[in-house]
């Protein structure tokens, strides 16, 4: 009997998984759109791609994370501020930071069809030009200095497709489909998401990795 009010309420409503694949999968035409954008660009300008994405959540969290500096400000001056006088300063912090985490998780969401597209336009230039190839940065020359993947010659850097990872050589010849697009949002989101031997979860990690990481270039090298 139960098991029948299941299946019947499932039929009308849809199982939770279906509801939350029919909110994942419109993110895949998003991405798909922002790849095509991408493809006649350089690597210098793929590379540019990430620089934007950060300036974009760092500007929308400017406003409130100055409001906090300013708090934090407060506490951290001269000590003339009384228990009631910081407690109220601290409260304020609170409801601030509750306020900073919703409006990250909002431009997160905003920002991740760029952000998964740079990272599928990426893996396609790796997987068939074998390289990417823009102008050296000191941090590319700091990084060619300990990893053998990345050459200096003259003003480029030449990142290859081929590293070693926990002591065995990798090549990267792999480029993300639609249903790894799909993986990669519900990780995005929090959620679990169960994949078969051989679907391509190490694709799927690299997208959420991308956006994480992006937030916290957006806070340290420019």
């Amino acid at each position: 009997m139960f098991d029948f009010v299941g299946k019947t309420i499932a039929k009308i409503f849809g199982s939770k998984a279906e509801r939350d694949l029919k909110e994942v999968v419109p993110y895949v035409g998003l991405i798909n759109a922002e790849t095509a954008k991408l493809t006649d660009l350089s690597d210098d300008g793929l590379r540019d791609q990430t620089r934007q994405v950060r300036a974009r959540i760092a500007a929308h969290l400017a406003e409130l994370d100055g409001q906090l500096a300013g708090l934090h400000q407060q506490i951290a001056g001269p000590p003339n501020l009384d228990i009631v006088q910081k407690e109220a300063i601290f409260t304020q912090i609170d409801a601030l930071e509750k306020q900073r985490n919703k409006e990250l998780e909002a431009v997160l969401l905003d920002v991740l069809p760029i952000t998964f597209a740079i990272v599928k336009e990426t893996a396609r230039r790796y997987t068939h030009h074998k390289q990417l190839v823009v102008t050296a940065t000191d941090y590319d020359r700091e990084y060619a200095s300990r990893k053998a993947n990345v050459t200096i010659e003259g003003d480029q850097a030449i990142w290859s497709n081929k590293w070693t990872a926990a002591g065995a050589d990798i090549t990267w010849d792999m480029v993300h489909y639609d249903v790894q697009l799909i993986g990669g949002v519900v990780l995005h989101q929090g959620k679990i998401s169960e994949m078969a031997t051989g679907e391509g979860k190490t694709l799927v990690s690299t997208l959420p990795s991308m956006v994480t990481l992006a937030l916290r270039l957006a806070y340290s090298r420019s």
